[in-house]
């Protein structure tokens, strides 16, 4: 029987630049696109060191991958599908990510079971199932002091009601359909 053939996605920086983890075909995952990850880290700065981090749908995880290669001290993944838990299981051994934990759980379980606070949350939920609402006013009790979140979504997030009140959106950006947000606590 032929084995099946994983998709990849390369590490733009830091110790692990330019390798390549491995994530299974599952409806809805969807690496953060190269130049949106390069945004993103240019507008954190590059370097992550003593960074604490939560990559909350965590999928190919690369994003948290990314953060460690870039000197991020830890960073907790969390990721519901099997398939996509497995292959960061095997990509953390691979990359011999001492610093990342793996949690095979629901977003809302975790946040709800998890009193850990962070300085940066990655935020790039499955589209079209209404998961920002549910999980942004989740994340204030999960933020150190100026910490901060990245969010990805298919629409601005001024499209949500009364996001103000919560959260600031400091950077914002589009790259064909995926609208991108840097946000710190109101």
């Amino acid at each position: 029987m032929a084995e099946k053939k994983l998709n990849t996605v390369r590490i733009n920086a830091g110790e692990w630049r330019s390798r390549l983890i491995k994530f299974p075909n599952a409806s809805g995952l969807r690496p953060t696109p190269e130049r949106v990850r390069q945004t993103l880290f240019n507008w954190l700065g590059q370097d992550l060191t003593g960074k604490t981090c939560l990559d909350l749908f965590a999928g190919t995880g690369v994003m948290g991958f990314e953060a460690l290669s870039r000197g991020a001290v830890t960073v907790t993944l969390v990721e519901k599908s099997l398939p996509a838990y497995k292959a960061l299981l095997e990509n953390k051994q691979l990359l011999k990510a001492e610093y990342a934990s793996m949690v095979h759980q629901d977003a809302l379980d975790f946040l709800a079971s998890n009193k850990q606070k962070f300085s940066l949350i990655f935020l790039d939920p499955p589209y079209n199932q209404g998961w920002l609402t549910k999980v942004l006013p989740l994340l204030a009790e999960h933020m150190q002091e100026n910490g901060l979140v990245y969010v990805e979504a298919e629409y601005a997030l001024s499209a949500i009601p009364d996001l103000a009140q919560s959260w600031q959106v400091l950077k914002q950006s589009k790259a064909g359909n995926v609208f991108y947000h840097l946000l710190k606590s109101a």
